[in-house]
């Protein structure tokens, strides 16, 4: 294994505590503080048409970062306005097409950020997914297959595509936008707490293999935000009512009446919080950012679960001599 240089092992720190300090951190309004310096960062983000993509595109770029605005289906309104704004405000936003769900797509998209960015990116913001609602057993392969390969394999194809150049830099920083639902599980989800547990699990280990890299990876754990992902999500669910087969849905008949109808409106957090999340642990020395932070306006269910995996993890293979040191790199113990 490489020597270890990304993270210096913080002796005398507890991982729990660790934890249990950015929880308490992600519950606070930060907005006073002064915002972060984002200059020279390259970052691309998935899913900037709505939500946290399109906020976290504008601020990052406000910042100063040259941001790489990816989403699918160009040409698009979306797209458009996002390039208008980057001429009104003098932003270095590039919008790129890149539906997660296409090899070849994916690829060119990175290598056409990597090349207006004359290198390898800064930072991976892994953030383009869908949720598709109603019992576990309605859920047909084809709503299965697509909350997986956007949610899930759509994430392993950027990471794959932009880790080559950042290994080659031996720097980098991805970011894997998960859920509390990533922890927790709300019966009649669908497969969305599912496909959340996958990034979150995908996330960590790649933390461990990335260490000797110097490249780290923090895993965002949004709580209810008032995004567009509301709209989305009525979409897939309604399609997928009508077309499910009888003899599944005769099982939840409320639940089944209620498919498509989600109305997030009541939620008033604000979702600039994330976007703001990500920032500031952008700018944070190298070393220092945490495996898994929540954002949330209200609660943060998902505390102690975090707190006992990273106590398990330390204490299961953080004495081994080659997995302890980056498990105890990425905890910092």
């Amino acid at each position: 294994m490489p020597a270890l240089t990304r993270r210096t092992l913080l002796a005398g720190a507890a991982a729990t505590g660790a934890l249990a300090a950015t929880a308490s951190r992600a519950r606070q309004d930060t907005v006073a503080a002064p915002p972060p310096d984002l200059g020279g960062k390259a970052i691309l983000i998935t899913g900037t048409s709505s939500g946290f993509g399109r906020l976290g595109a504008q601020y990052y770029a406000e910042r100063g970062a040259k941001v790489f605005a990816t989403m699918r289906g160009i040409p698009r309104p979306e797209a458009e306005e996002l390039r208008q704004l980057a001429a009104d405000d003098r932003l270095d936003i590039h919008v790129i097409e890149i539906d997660v769900l296409s090899d070849e797509q994916v690829a060119a998209g990175v290598a056409e950020a990597e090349r207006i960015n004359g290198g390898p990116l800064d930072v991976l913001v892994n953030n383009a997914g869908v949720g598709i609602s109603g019992p576990a057993e309605v859920q047909d392969m084809e709503a299965t297959m697509l909350a997986f390969d956007t949610n899930v394999f759509g994430y392993h194809r950027m990471a794959r595509a932009v880790l080559p150049g950042m290994r080659s830099r031996k720097s980098g920083q991805i970011f894997q936008v998960s859920s509390q639902l990533g922890r927790v599980i709300v019966p009649y989800g669908g497969h969305y707490s599912a496909t959340k547990f996958a990034v979150e699990a995908m996330g960590e280990q790649l933390a461990y293999e990335l260490v000797p890299h110097d490249i780290e990876v923090t895993i965002i754990e949004p709580g209810g935000y008032p995004t567009e992902v509301w709209v989305n999500r009525n979409i897939y669910t309604g399609a997928l009512k009508e077309r499910a087969a009888e003899i599944h849905k005769a099982g939840y008949p409320q639940v089944v009446a209620a498919m498509g109808t989600e109305d997030g409106s009541g939620r008033s957090a604000d979702p600039m919080d994330v976007p703001r999340a990500i920032a500031r642990t952008i700018a944070m020395p190298a070393g220092t950012r945490p495996l898994r932070l929540p954002v949330s306006g209200g609660a943060i269910p998902q505390t102690a679960i975090n707190e006992v995996t990273a106590r398990t993890q330390v204490e299961w293979l953080g004495r081994s001599p080659t997995l302890g040191p980056v498990m105890r790199a990425v905890h910092n113990v």
